[in-house]
């Protein structure tokens, strides 16, 4: 009677309605706003916390470096504006990073990757030798910087080496390639951005240039309204269909989040923050910054190569069996990095105004892994969004910005940024714990 019984009395998973809330996407499960919060809260008890630790964690910083740095300046608009274009090449560089970490692969190369691509564009733009038009040099660094994924990324896949060793030698090489190229020209290995010259000034406004006012708020309102219409409407035809959709109530709400952030940036971007002058407009990096950050998003979140993308670092056993071909997918995926990170070595130059010898690429990489981890990638792939490296290299700035505006030595930077790093890695682990040990519980 006893084993007649057993089956009855064993739980069973399909029937348990929190395991579907934890276990499926809340676009999968809610209707409304409130049915989409609890299914929220259920993945955030499960383990899932999503971007919320580092959200978290920049309100932390926001709140200690205002009160501890001189006259509250830290969240002054000059300050605020400077956080982000000291923070653009570790978000582009995070970015980068995303893409390979996304296979639970790992590339070493990108600081130098970034490096070479800077010092292409610099040299080739110089009036005295060979006086390229600036898009023809950023397209030729662009171009340089694919080329190096793509042959790291073969010797990777198809010869089957260990990405940590291939894009180790590839940084050693590349750093040597930074030199040689530094030496190339008149320029004593310091070839410069500055000058009146129209040609070496479009590569230096990436960074320095800024929008007119009135043009900035009319850019805005346009790129909010697209982006609305576009979220609308994509939402209302999945419903429409009767394909999964996020509540409209949802869809509305991320509009407004979208506008209300998009308004506060360009109202502090258009406060003069010249102690002299005029200095005022939103300035040219951020929107190339979210253009990357868009970009990327859609190729990752909304494509079939974005699907692939997840699939092997989820499971590449999994995913080949699928049909998926692992080789080429990885080999793409070192070949956006090494381009993203080419952007970076721009966004590097202009800010500096220049390339020098003294260019520290290993330090960039580390800073970009960081960025990336402490946004919410996981290290072990198949985890991670593009939003992570944007966020992730905001709290790295953040730290850098608040410590400098506080005069304390760089060797404290680089210990608070290390001690970030790990409580990112631990809780990422102890979401993965904690997820696997819940979904372990209800079986």
């Amino acid at each position: 009677m006893a084993r007649a019984e057993a089956p009855e009395a064993r739980p069973d998973p399909t029937a348990s309605a929190e395991a579907a809330i934890v276990n499926v996407p809340p676009e999968l499960v809610a209707q409304s706003l409130g049915e989409w919060f609890r299914a929220w809260m259920a993945r955030l008890r499960a383990g899932q916390s999503g971007v919320l630790p580092v959200v978290l964690g920049l309100v932390l910083i926001s709140i200690v470096f205002t009160a501890i740095s001189p006259n509250q300046l830290f969240l002054s608009a000059v300050n605020l504006v400077n956080l982000f274009q000291q923070s653009a090449v570790f978000m582009v560089l995070a970015m980068a990073e995303i893409f390979v970490l996304l296979l639970g692969e790992i590339d070493l190369s990108t600081g130098f990757t970034a490096g070479v691509g800077g010092v292409i564009a610099v040299q080739l733009v110089q009036p005295v030798t060979t006086k390229w038009p600036w898009w023809g040099a950023i397209v030729a660094a662009l171009l340089v910087c694919a080329a190096i994924g793509l042959v790291q990324g073969t010797l990777i896949t198809r010869l089957r080496l260990s990405s940590l060793i291939v894009t180790l030698a590839g940084s050693l090489i590349l750093n040597g390639a930074l030199l040689i190229l530094l030496g190339l020209g008149p320029f004593s290995g310091y070839p410069s951005l500055l000058g009146h010259n129209p040609n070496i000034l479009a590569l230096y406004k990436l960074m320095w240039g800024t929008i007119d006012p009135v043009v900035s708020w009319i850019g805005m309102a346009v790129v909010v309204i697209a982006i609305g219409s576009v979220l609308w409407l994509s939402d209302s035809r999945r419903r429409r269909s009767g394909l999964v959709a996020p509540p409209a109530s949802l869809t509305l709400l991320k509009i407004a989040l979208i506008a209300v952030v998009s308004v506060v940036v360009v109202a502090i971007c258009n406060i003069n923050r010249a102690n002299i002058g005029t200095l005022e407009g939103v300035p040219w990096v951020i929107p190339i910054v979210l253009a990357v950050l868009g970009v990327w998003m859609v190729l990752i979140q909304r494509t079939r190569f974005g699907r692939y993308v997840y699939a092997i670092g989820g499971n590449p056993e999994a995913a080949r069996r699928a049909g998926v071909n692992l080789a080429t997918i990885r080999t793409w995926c070192f070949v956006l990095c090494a381009f993203t990170a080419g952007i970076g070595g721009l966004l590097y130059a202009s800010y500096l105004g220049g390339m020098s010898n003294n260019f520290n690429g290993g330090q960039l990489v580390l800073y970009a892994i960081a960025a990336a981890v402490i946004g919410g990638t996981s290290l072990f792939g198949g985890r991670g969004k593009m939003l992570h490296g944007v966020l992730g290299g905001l709290v790295i700035g953040g730290i850098y910005n608040g410590m400098y505006l506080l005069a304390i030595d760089v060797k404290w930077q680089f210990i608070v940024t290390g001690l970030v790093l790990l409580v990112a890695v631990t809780i990422d682990a102890l979401s993965r714990r904690s997820a696997t040990s819940g979904s372990a519980a209800r079986v």
